[in-house]
């Protein structure tokens, strides 16, 4: 009978289907929270004093596929099930909605009602909350940012009746007080963003601190599903990466590139990972890399040693180490950071939105060329030398501009072509620059090497979105450009093995070859 309890009641299963919508929040699916739920120890759902709490409930699947399970473990200590199902539902199941719509959601799935006290809850409590509780958290606003979530005041300062995304997890300095006790387990889906007021829909990220919270509580697990761009980068998320590399209780890890094999229909750029974090464990971290059909298992330490990143295929330390062996300058010592001129990517639209003059479609003699985006297309624009260019660095030079995004976030990402850009060219931050040098010829042969799949591999270690920032080529060396080099001249300087050219060569796609000018 208690195997079927949930399914008598759901019948499809209603929350298979919300974790299909597309929403601001990403439902999780049954299938990947149970998923989740068989990284536990499964004696867990046999002990009638295990407690477990989920911070971030929407859907409150995580709660209702705990619940099943101690249905069925619990049956020998409680045979009658609504003793067992009170108990299990009183002092055992907890969860902290982060809306007030979720709230009721969580425990309709939960207690079949979305009022715990109401007539058709399968439990009967005193209050309409249960164990499932909404507070109207406010955010804290100091110089126009909340002081616990980085939120943008001007974003999330709303009337009374909107929804404010002030969670009340993270918008306290002691969730202990939350609900006075501690778990054994907390699990769950934190959001993952919110607008922080920069420019051009700037985010911060949010998941990062419903974990760092949740170690707070010291649950001897802790299991939770998150955006994976933290292993190389993200905004704000140094110390995150930092303390999560070098966690050894950090048991398991299940990482997926493509986040859709997790939530259909969704892109997460970089894709996503869901952890378990035992505090009696100390050790190296049992690693699946999914990459579609294939599933790698690695053993090993998070953080290689000297690293600051987490390297997500196994299969590629090798080939970094051969090429660290050499203790050559890196790549990115000639790559710019962004905006290198001064110039955002929607200058040509409407210069004087930053106070410079109008730029020109053809040609003025002697003056510069501006090389950009409009309408998603390549062009150029044209400028007197006397232009007040914020900045000026290398414009009389030969230089090479790449772009600073493209694709998703995976080790095969094809770029765009680079452009070769002779003296007198500058850009928009929609391209980094590399150089300055003295001749095309060298500007030529970086461009060459940009183009290999050797170099390219190694530039899809660090990049984890859409973005390739002066970061993601810091394992590529820098070689001497008086010459042109060729993926099997880099092979052989390297040292690489036939496997592991085949393995670079299957993960990188052909790329056009020559520059643009």
């Amino acid at each position: 009978m208690a195997n079927d309890f949930y399914s008598a009641v759901y019948n499809p299963d209603v929350l298979s289907c919300i974790a299909s919508l597309s929403n601001d929040e990403v439902f999780t699916p049954p299938n990947v929270a149970n998923a989740m739920l068989d990284l536990l120890p499964q004696e867990l759902f046999a002990d009638p004093n295990a407690t477990f709490l989920d911070p971030a409930a929407k859907s409150g699947v995580f709660l209702r596929e705990i619940a099943k399970r101690l249905l069925k473990g619990l049956e020998p200590i409680y045979p009658n099930l609504q003793e067992r199902i009170d108990h299990i539902f009183k002092h055992q199941l907890f969860g902290i909605a982060i809306t007030e719509l979720t709230a009721h959601l969580s425990r309709r799935s939960l207690y079949c009602s979305k009022a715990a006290n109401g007539r058709y809850s399968v439990a009967h409590f005193d209050t309409i909350d249960g164990n499932v509780r909404f507070k109207n958290t406010q955010h804290r606003w100091k110089d126009g940012k909340c002081v616990f979530c980085g939120a943008s005041r001007s974003q999330y300062e709303r009337d009374a009746e909107l929804e404010t995304h002030a969670y009340e997890w993270i918008h306290t300095t002691k969730p202990e007080e939350i609900w006075k006790m501690r778990f054994d387990v907390i699990i769950g889906n934190p959001p993952y963003q919110l607008s922080d007021g920069g420019a051009q829909a700037s985010a911060i990220p949010i998941y990062n601190k419903f974990v760092d919270q949740a170690k707070k509580l010291n649950p001897t697990f802790l299991c939770m599903i998150i955006p994976a761009r933290w292993m190389t980068g993200g905004k704000g998320l140094d110390d995150f990466r930092h303390e999560m590399i070098h966690d050894k209780s950090i048991k398991v890890l299940h990482d997926f590139l493509d986040a859709s094999e997790c939530f259909t229909g969704v892109e997460i750029k970089g894709g996503v990972c869901y952890f378990v974090r035992d505090s009696h464990y100390h050790g190296k971290c049992t690693i699946f890399s999914h990459f579609g059909d294939t599933i790698l298992k690695s053993e090993r330490y998070m953080a290689e040693e000297g690293e600051d990143i987490f390297i997500r295929d196994h299969r590629l330390l090798s080939i970094k180490a051969k090429v660290a062996s050499k203790e050559e300058p890196s790549f990115s010592s000639i790559v710019s950071a962004a905006k290198l001129y001064g110039l955002r990517n929607d200058f040509f639209k409407n210069p004087s939105k930053y106070n410079l003059p109008k730029v020109n479609n053809k040609p003025i003699e002697g003056g510069y060329s501006i090389l950009g985006l409009e309408n998603k297309t390549r062009v150029y624009k044209y400028i007197p030398s006397d232009y007040p260019l914020p900045q000026k660095f290398g414009i009389d030079k030969y230089k090479v501009f790449i772009s600073e995004s493209y694709g998703n976030g995976q080790v095969g990402d094809t770029p765009p072509k680079p452009v070769l850009a002779r003296p007198g060219v500058c850009c928009t931050e929609t391209f980094l620059q590399v150089g300055p040098f003295e001749t095309e010829l060298e500007a030529q042969n970086c461009i060459s090497y940009i183009q290999t799949s050797f170099f390219r591999v190694l530039v899809g270690m660090r990049k984890m979105t859409q973005h390739a920032t002066q970061s993601v080529y810091s394992y590529v060396p820098l070689l001497d450009f008086t010459r042109k080099w060729t993926d099997e001249e880099l092979y052989a300087k390297y040292g690489l093995t036939d496997e592991e050219i085949g393995f670079i060569e299957s993960m990188i796609k052909p790329m056009d070859l020559g520059g643009d000018e």
